[in-house]
């Protein structure tokens, strides 16, 4: 990224940050599960209205980063590693896919 462009999307972070936030907030215990993608689908629509494909990136790599610490935070309370972690996801996601 080029320093316009960080600059640019630093403006965006704090209200993209606090929207994810209130959206996971939405989403922890959301029963049906299968409910979840729906509702995510919904703020992710709202933020590309309001802010275009900056607040989708902004809102990407929040994702990404409080995922990465989660992950960390895993690893490290179960005593695995990261790559342990993941390949569990993994494996969650292929048999979830395999019952369709």
């Amino acid at each position: 990224m080029d320093e316009e462009e960080d600059m640019r999307l630093a403006r965006l972070t704090p209200e993209i940050s606090r929207r994810t936030l209130a959206m996971l907030r939405g989403l922890a215990g959301l029963e049906p599960p299968e409910q979840v993608p729906e509702d995510a689908m919904v703020v992710t629509d709202e933020i590309l209205a309001e802010y275009g494909t900056d607040g989708l990136r902004v809102l990407a790599m929040t994702l990404a980063a409080w995922a990465t610490a989660q992950i960390e935070n895993v690893a490290e309370l179960s005593g695995r590693s990261h790559e342990a972690v993941l390949d569990t996801m993994e494996v969650a996601c292929l048999e979830a896919n395999a019952e369709d």
